[in-house]
């Protein structure tokens, strides 16, 4: 049997789905609110059943029979550009609470638009400092929700 890149991605992101639905369960309720029609746990499920049936559909919609799939060819595949990103994201996990959330994802996402290809500083700046800036915006004026500035900005004096 042969198994195409698409259906590769698509049951990757079926069983992220699932397992993302199986901890939303582990999300902690305020008492009496298990009895309530949306909860902390509501859009979670959502997210999970969406992108599960979204990516079996993925994998149904990709099945082609076995004489015209080529083999999956692993050297093919960019993997450079793949770990690069993953070194980054364990970075934006280390750094962010020491620099906060503006500084640190302003960084990620400059690295990452590098790292794919991207060498205009217009368009580096132009899309990653906006973006964080709105990100913020809604986050903390919208949702109400506190960033911490980070514990660097704090040392400091800020």
């Amino acid at each position: 049997m042969t198994i195409s890149r698409d259906q590769i991605a698509g049951l990757v992101f079926l069983v992220f789905s699932l397992a993302y639905g199986y901890y939303a369960t582990d999300i902690a309720l305020l008492p009496g609110e298990e009895f309530e029609p949306i909860n902390a746990r509501s859009m979670p499920y959502v997210l999970s059943a969406l992108g599960s049936v979204l990516s079996f559909f993925f994998v149904l919609a990709s099945w082609r029979s076995a004489a015209t799939l080529k083999p999956l060819n692993l050297q093919q595949l960019a993997w450079k550009p793949v770990l690069a990103l993953l070194v980054v994201m364990v970075i934006y996990g280390l750094i962010l609470d020491w620099i906060g959330f503006v500084v640190s994802t302003a960084l990620f996402l400059i690295a990452g638009f590098r790292i794919m290809g991207e060498r205009r500083p217009k368009i580096l700046f132009g899309v990653s400092i906006p973006f964080v800036g709105v990100s913020w915006f809604c986050l903390t004026q919208l949702l109400d929700i506190y960033l911490a500035p980070g514990r660097l900005f704090s040392l400091l004096g800020g």
